[in-house]
């Protein structure tokens, strides 16, 4: 059975449809990614960034899972010594 996005709201309030979109898109990224069963700290980057996403506006579940699984194959920034 699937994860739950709800656990990672931390308080913040959205109507039911950008949960549910939310959750759509939460459950979409981790299936591309194959962490469908993984439950760790891989799993709330994906929930904070489609949140993240979702507060600025976005509710197409499509776009947030892309722009979530974009954000994701970015190479770290490099750290200057």
């Amino acid at each position: 059975m699937g994860m739950s996005i709800t656990m990672f709201l931390d308080g913040q309030n959205f109507d039911y449809e950008t949960r549910r979109v939310m959750g759509v898109a939460f459950e979409m990224t981790r299936t591309a990614l194959r962490f469908a069963d993984r439950h760790d700290l891989v799993v709330a980057v994906i929930a904070s960034k489609i949140i993240e996403l979702a507060k600025a506006g976005e509710r197409n579940p499509d776009l947030l899972c892309e722009r979530t699984l974009n954000d994701l194959r970015q190479p770290p920034p490099q750290v200057k010594r």
